[in-house]
Formats: C-alpha cells, sequence, structure tokens
C-alpha cells in the first residue's frame, strides 16, 4: 500500500526488505537494551562469552544463523552432531567464541574461555575490581552498595535472600551479617566480583 501511495504522489516506489528479529538472552523477546536482554558490543569479553553461553540450546541455532559468519552448510552440519548425541555446549562454546573473537581477539575469547571454566569450578577470576571502604564494622547490605555490586541496601537483601551472595566463596545468609576490618572477596551471581579491604 505505501507503494502505491508513493505512486500517487509522484515518488519512486520504495523497495522493502524485512528480516527477522534476533531474540534476546531471555529466549523470549526481541533483544532490547530496555528489556535487560542484550550483550553490548561493548562489553568486556569475559562477560560477553559467558552471556553467549547462558542461551538456551534452541535459541542459540538462531543465533548461528543471524549472527554467525559460518555457511548454512557448515551450521546444519553442526546442528546434525547435536541431534547425533554431540553435546550442544561445544556448538555453544564455538558460537561463544567466534562472537567474541569478532568485538575483542581470538586471544581474548580464549582467555574468556579460560575464565569462565575456571569460575564455573567456582574460582575467582584474576582481575577483579579492588576498592577500599571505610567503616567497618559494616552491613552486608551496606557493603555491597558501596562496593557497587547492588544498587541498593534492600536489593543486596533480596540478592543474599536468593542465596546470590559470597564472602570468600561461603554463601551469605544473614542479612544482618557485618563484617570488620579485613580484605574480603564479595561475589554476586555467577560474574561479579570486588575485593574488598575494609576498614
Amino acid at each position: 500500500m505505501g507503494r502505491h501511495l508513493q505512486q500517487e504522489y509522484g515518488q519512486e516506489p520504495q523497495c522493502v526488505l524485512t528480516m527477522p528479529l534476533l531474540v534476546g538472552t531471555d529466549g523470549v523477546e526481541k533483544m532490547s537494551k530496555s528489556k535487560n536482554n542484550y550483550i553490548g558490543i561493548a562489553e568486556d569479553a569475559n562477560t560477553m562469552y559467558a552471556k553467549v553461553l547462558s542461551i538456551s540450546d534452541p535459541l542459540m541455532w538462531n543465533w548461528y544463523q543471524l549472527l554467525s559468519f559460518r555457511s548454512l552448510t557448515e551450521i546444519q552440519a553442526l546442528q546434525a552432531e547435536v541431534a547425533q548425541g554431540r553435546n550442544p555446549k561445544d556448538a555453544k562454546v564455538l558460537l561463544a567464541k567466534e562472537i567474541t573473537t569478532r568485538f575483542h581477539s581470538a586471544a581474548a575469547a580464549d582467555a574468556a574461555e579460560q575464565d569462565f571454566m575456571h569460575r564455573s569450578r567456582g574460582g575467582v577470576p584474576e582481575q577483579i575490581p579492588q576498592l577500599s571502604l571505610p567503616g567497618a564494622p559494616l552491613g552486608i547490605g551496606a557493603l555491597l552498595k558501596q562496593a557497587n555490586l547492588a544498587p541498593s541496601t534492600s536489593e543486596a537483601q533480596r540478592l543474599i535472600d536468593g542465596g546470590g551472595v559470597r564472602i570468600d566463596g561461603s554463601v551469605v545468609s544473614d542479612k544482618g551479617l557485618r563484617l570488620g576490618a579485613g580484605t574480603y572477596v564479595l561475589q554476586v551471581g555467577k560474574r561479579r566480583f570486588a575485593r574488598v579491604v575494609l576498614t
């Protein structure tokens, strides 16, 4: 209809090209920063790699078709291998490394893979933010907020309730915990860390 109206107004009819939408990391909505289901092209290699690995197996094939530089023949062959018993994580790792390499480098993608494996075994990444905070003893909620690991103390408490907060590798369950002077490795979720010197 738009092309017809353009002709009526003496304009050259425009061509229309439609493309499939890229579904976000949640596997439901289109990828969007406002929906917080996106991978930013300026994100660091470790975050980018881990986010790709977090998507579902069915969504992975959609991403392969829309994001990979592999041919459709290669993608179909890989999909057939998975259907015949190959671990789908192998295919997801290939995609994560390809995407991370594109926006960073092959070396950064390899390092991100090693970092992910290290953290999945409960390890702490080599490079994490470090900061010094005064005020010991300090409540865990305030500590997480000041370390930029939670936007507010109430959100920090919600994270503790969900079992998503660790100190030096141990899960925190006491929302009233107060920490004295010392050095602590704080972890929220699987990917957010900070080393805090509390004075």
